[in-house]
């Protein structure tokens, strides 16, 4: 069992836990994570992490779903269900399926490798600012840039989907770019293509079924009746329009 490194120091900041076997990739991330103001805590394995104890003090786990000798997806998603911790998952380019299996489980984000280390920061920050984490500070919401539709507004300066009386919907890395894109294309017809395009800049690292998963997670999340849907729409052998307005 890896000994876990922690660096820590000032007042408390969000920890996050790095599950990683390579231990290169895991002294970068360590590295990348306290530079940017959080507080790492690096370990090899899932055993690792449970050394930890009943109440381990981690505010997010980020695990690379390509562990040797154990099922990275399953150790993140035992973690998240036993601890209630966020989990971020880093996959590779042959980890289509776990991905696929991560968004439909409801893994908060995922990370495709190599990766651009600031998207990784900002995704980390977003999923912990979404769960609460005080010490990552609040934006003044008077200058954001605010989209609404129907009910529901986006607040795409914090990256926030809100309710009408401002209580927080939880989307996804993914799920918020594709609410974005949409809401920046309305009332238009969008391939699959474009969507997926949308998602990276290598189209070949996604699958057409990560964007049928995707859709049917944020019609469940921003539609009244997500298999009658009012904003979010298919056409048939074309692709999916976004319509803001209330019919």
């Amino acid at each position: 069992m890896q000994q876990i490194t922690a660096v820590t120091s000032g007042p408390r900041k969000p920890v996050v836990a790095i599950i990683d076997d390579d231990i290169d990739l895991r002294t970068t991330l360590a590295a990348l994570l306290q530079e940017n103001g959080l507080t790492p805590l690096a370990m090899a394995d899932g055993a690792s992490f449970f050394s930890l104890g009943a109440t381990p003090a981690v505010d997010l786990a980020l695990i690379d779903l390509n562990l040797n000798g154990e099922n990275g997806l399953a150790l993140a998603l035992r973690i998240r269900d036993r601890f209630g911790l966020p989990v971020v998952m880093l996959t590779g380019r042959g980890d289509e399926m776990d991905k696929i299996i991560g968004l439909e489980t409801g893994a908060d984000d995922y990370l495709l490798k190599p990766f651009n280390p600031r998207e990784l920061i900002a995704r980390i920050r977003a999923v912990l600012r979404r769960t609460g984490h005080t010490a990552l500070g609040i934006a003044d919401r008077s200058t954001s840039t605010i989209v609404r539709f129907g009910d529901l507004r986006l607040d795409q300066t914090r990256r926030e989907l809100l309710e009408a009386d401002g209580a927080e919907i939880a989307l996804t890395n993914a799920e918020y770019r594709l609410l974005d894109y949409f809401l920046r294309h309305p009332d238009r017809i969008i391939p699959r293509m474009e969507l997926l395009s949308e998602l990276g800049n290598d189209v070949s690292h996604y699958m057409d079924r990560t964007i049928d998963v995707l859709i049917l997670r944020l019609r469940r999340k921003i539609e009244a009746v997500p298999s009658k849907p009012v904003h979010l729409q298919t056409r048939r052998g074309q692709g999916y329009i976004f319509i803001p307005g209330t019919p």
